[in-house]
């Protein structure tokens, strides 16, 4: 099994078919992609790359990221994205840990050379257009055939340790996500155009499958990112777009929407489908995106671990406004996916009657293989081939998840995972901090913000500009505080440990 055969397949059947668009401007052809793709992999293969090498993506989103990342797959290699937003040293970290080899970047993203790559290449160089540059036939170029386990796409999430956890994701797993797309998320035809506003490096770039496997069309702003003017004017004139997006980028889109006086039918002729996740969305917040801009919503529950699979909430289930549990519905994240089981257990993994709380298990063919070089987290998350998310939530009996809290300490702002580990391990070492600890603090717009609570060494002196100063020197700027708060003490219980939990109940009070 070779991801890249998808390319192959609809390269083969329709080499004329519009495939890339940077902006409203064609980029390539499927047989352009094909022949680009073919080509890097030949080159990279006859540089010395073998299949299973590690190859790095550390750019942001652009035409070329499709390009590079299944000329990967077609030689074998494997593929370590990596989000655009982190900082040098923790992309760096990653390239240690994953030993990836090559790496390819946008010089926004990374302006000098990371240290442990062999090789770095600016997708916008003169080097990119001449390992890019296209076979006359890209069936001349053999796909490395690689095991349907073997590994694709090792994802970098935050752990509690404070490092992140390389997600073996393997061949198998994504082209589970793929199939599972139509049945569950949305039907696809080639007509449709997918849009990458959010990070290429998570689940809107691995969608990318699904609208390959029906030959659609995949647009990248020109912005790069997310600019809701931009989005509503490109679907208007590339057709309805689909996009993933998590629930700040959905309120920035109604809030656009709102703010120009459009109509759901004006939604309607920029957006076809919008897939959330990342975070449960407010019930105020989707009753209202809703109704401003029409049914054009669908809501996925994953983790980077099952990635963009476990349950959905489906336009249908988002618009029967007449079933009686509706509003309760619409605050769930919807059913199992159908590659999946589900089930709510308490601590030792026994499943939990319908309504109780407990811990969210996943099984099925889009659980990722593990932890890279992480045994014992591995066997930690993985039990009999359950998936323990660290989630925490109750089904009714209709099977619907309802997300309750999290077992972790994790926090979602914007739809990324932050880890408080990190940011505290970055807070104490800082000149004048003596103690930190860090919790999420709801928030409208972002869903959670970091609050980071700090205690100062004895006569020192600590201000906010030096913590944020030191926190973008050190971390991804996503993960700084939004908020400090200077304390006497931590709150702790007989051993010691930090009572997180009223931390939290000192910011809700």
């Amino acid at each position: 099994m070779n991801l890249a055969h998808l390319l192959l397949r609809q390269a083969l059947q329709h080499p004329e078919r519009s495939a890339i668009y940077n902006g409203t401007a064609p980029h390539s052809t499927y047989g352009q992609w094909a022949a680009r793709s073919a080509a890097l992999a030949g080159r990279l293969l006859d540089s010395g790359l073998m299949p299973g090498d590690r190859v790095l993506l550390f750019m942001r989103n652009h035409p070329r990221y499709l390009e590079v990342l299944f000329g990967a797959w077609w030689a074998g290699l494997s593929v370590v994205p990596v989000n655009a937003k982190l900082h040098t040293l923790e992309a760096q970290w990653i390239i240690e840990n994953s030993g990836a080899r090559w790496g390819f970047v946008t010089s926004d993203v990374a302006p000098s050379a990371l240290a442990g790559l062999e090789h770095q290449i600016d997708v916008e160089s003169e080097e990119a257009d001449e390992l890019l540059a296209p076979l006359a036939d890209c069936s001349s170029q053999p796909l490395v055939e690689r095991d349907r386990d073997s590994l694709a796409w090792l994802f970098y999430t935050s752990g509690t340790t404070g490092r992140p956890k390389g997600v073996m994701i393997t061949q198998r797993n994504l082209m589970t996500m793929g199939l599972t797309y139509f049945v569950d998320v949305d039907a696809v035809s080639s007509d449709d155009a997918i849009v990458y506003g959010a990070p290429m490096s998570h689940g809107a770039g691995l969608y990318a499958i699904p609208h390959l496997m029906a030959g659609a069309r995949h647009v990248v702003p020109a912005s790069g990112g997310v600019d809701p003017a931009e989005l509503f004017a490109l679907g208007r004139t590339v057709g309805p777009l689909s996009t993933f997006a998590a629930p700040t980028i959905v309120k920035r889109l109604v809030d656009y929407a709102e703010q120009a006086d459009l109509t759901q039918q004006d939604a309607a002729a920029s957006f076809k489908t919008i897939v959330y996740g990342g975070a449960p969305m407010y019930v105020a917040d989707i009753e209202r995106a809703l109704r401003v801009m029409g049914p054009r919503f669908v809501q996925i529950y994953g983790q980077g671990e099952t990635p963009m699979v476990a349950t959905a909430l489906s336009r249908q289930h988002l618009t029967d406004t007449g079933h009686p549990r509706y509003r309760e519905r619409i605050a769930s994240v919807g059913v199992a996916q159908t590659p999946v089981q589900l089930r709510v257990s308490d601590e030792r993994g026994v499943a939990l009657p319908c309504g109780e709380v407990g811990e969210v298990l996943v099984k099925g063919d889009s659980v990722m293989a593990g932890y890279w070089d992480n045994p014992q987290a591995t066997a930690a998350a993985i039990q009999d081939g359950w998936l323990f998310t660290g989630d925490v939530g109750s089904l009714d009996a209709d099977g619907f998840l309802t997300l309750k809290d999290r077992s972790k300490d994790l926090i979602i702002s914007g739809g990324s995972n932050i880890y408080p580990r990190e940011v505290e391990e970055a807070l104490l070492t800082a000149p004048g901090v003596a103690e930190v600890a860090v919790v999420g603090a709801s928030d409208p717009e972002w869903g959670e913000v970091v609050v980071a609570f700090i205690v100062a060494q004895s006569g020192a002196s600590v201000s906010e500009q030096d913590l944020d100063q030191h926190c973008l020197q050190t971390i991804a700027r996503f993960k700084r505080p939004k908020q400090y708060r200077f304390v006497d003490e931590l709150p702790k219980n007989n051993y010691g440990k930090v009572l997180k939990t009223a931390l939290r109940d000192r910011l809700r009070a």
